[in-house]
């Protein structure tokens, strides 16, 4: 007798399709099969069963110059979990002579006994940080405690890293078996572009996406690749926009080095056309929207094999804090997705033929944790952790800031119609949604300590 079954679904793994119940006993998957018995049941009748869906990239509660991402961690992670995600992992960035682990556990602080579903971090390796060799010595430590990957950006300021930064910062991750997940774009010719654009006069926002073109962005995930190579490192590239950069990965698998490439909703189904609009400026992210030729690139892509990961890059802002700037250049930059991806991949990958259900699946549930070191997450078989969900093919959702739980009013997919949405949503064996309701807690959630094998 199980605590609970979750009866009559049709169960997706990313090796197949099937008919049959789920058991579950405390906080783990117990059995599949048929006619199991629980002390509750759940009839998923029409229904297909998921894995909780892991959402690697997140921005939670996240300072961007003057302004926070408008999502905590509380009413993010309600959001994610109304969506079907069940697992986030977030970002520690420390400050300047700030210690590695003072940082992580201000970070911790900030979310433990807030989240509603389980969470990690990465750690960001920073310039100040890569220039001392006391501070990549501590990166051990880090992986100790249930890090192990770590941020590296070839933009932004006091983020970005020169190429010798790179070259020491990717050879001391790889010394202590972590992963590094790198933002690329040339930052100092992104900079220099958006100098030569104001100087004309060239405030709109469309200039965002001018200034910072798809070749640039293929040229920096090129030379990590490169650079990554000479340091022996594994790479995970962030947000691929477009069908250049694509190729620079695709061509380094197939050399067989371990580079993993990870695209979000924003890029699969807009365009830099609507940096145009008459809101042009709540669509200004990083890298910009690109053309629809770059969608379909990615789309294949990521059905293909050669992008490993759907994640969201959720980080959203108000649209008054949007608004009113002098120029492209002082609005805060990010987009909310993290409550409608799953559904998302769904109607518009699924559903329009671009991917399987399985390998739906994939890319937002098992891939996400085999590389990130989930180990009991992202899969269905028993001793799995019980992250669940029942997904109603047939549910019929407009999107709308009024039916999504993220703390933002307005939403980049507004007026788009899915059809398929979560039903029920368990964390752990816990039902967090019933009938599309939020039913859990906040603090339910934990740190969930990772280790890459």
């Amino acid at each position: 007798m199980m605590d609970v079954v979750i009866r009559n679904g049709r169960v997706v793994t990313p090796g197949g399709v099937f008919e049959g119940d789920v058991g579950i006993v405390e906080e783990r998957i117990a059995a599949l099969g048929e006619g199991l018995r629980g002390n509750a049941e759940i009839d998923a009748t029409g229904c297909y069963v998921l894995p909780g869906a892991i959402d690697p990239h997140v921005h939670l509660q996240m300072w961007a110059g003057d302004y926070r991402s408008s999502d905590d961690f509380a009413s993010g992670t309600i959001a994610a979990a109304c969506g079907g995600t069940t697992t986030v992992i977030d970002f520690v960035e420390p400050a300047d002579a700030e210690p590695l682990l003072s940082a992580l556990a201000a970070r911790r602080a900030e979310a433990d006994g807030r989240v509603a579903i389980d969470y990690g971090l990465h750690m960001t390796i920073d310039a100040w940080h890569a220039a001392r060799p006391e501070e990549l010595a501590s990166l051990p430590e880090v992986v100790a405690v249930g890090v192990p990957s770590f941020k590296i950006y070839q933009a932004y300021g006091r983020l970005r890293l020169d190429d010798v930064l790179l070259h020491r910062a990717l050879r001391a991750v790889a010394l202590v078996g972590a992963l590094p997940i790198v933002h690329s774009e040339n930052g100092p010719l992104c900079e220099e572009l958006r100098a030569e654009a104001l100087a004309h006069g060239h405030i709109d926002p469309c200039y965002h996406a001018l200034t910072r073109p798809a070749r640039q962005e293929a040229e920096a995930v090129n030379r990590v690749i490169d650079i990554a190579a000479l340091a022996e490192s594994p790479l995970y590239i962030v947000h691929v926009s477009c069908a250049d950069a694509v190729a620079r990965v695709e061509s380094a698998r197939k050399r067989g080095e371990p580079v993993y490439g990870e695209t979000c909703p924003q890029y699969l189904t807009l365009t830099a056309d609507a940096l145009d609009g008459p809101h042009g400026e709540r669509f200004i992210c990083a890298p910009p929207l690109r053309s629809h030729a770059d969608q379909g690139a990615l789309w294949a892509a990521l059905a293909g094999g050669a992008l490993d990961v759907l994640a969201t890059d959720h980080c959203p802002f108000t649209a008054d804090e949007k608004a009113g700037h002098l120029d492209f250049t002082t609005i805060p930059g990010g987009l909310p997705s993290v409550e409608a991806r799953l559904s998302l991949a769904y109607t518009l990958g699924v559903r329009a033929g671009k991917l399987s259900l399985e390998r739906r699946v994939e890319v937002c549930c098992t891939a996400p944790a085999r590389i990130f070191g989930l180990a009991r997450k992202g899969h269905i078989a028993p001793g799995f952790d019980a992250d669940l969900v029942v997904f109603d093919p047939e549910a019929e959702v407009l999107l709308s800031a009024d039916v999504l739980h993220e703390q933002v009013d307005w939403t980049p997919y507004e007026g788009t119609s899915l059809s398929g949405w979560p039903r029920h949503v368990f964390s752990r064996g816990r039902p967090i949604v019933r009938d599309g309701d939020y039913v859990g807690q906040p603090g339910w959630g934990r740190f969930v300590f990772r280790e890459r094998r």
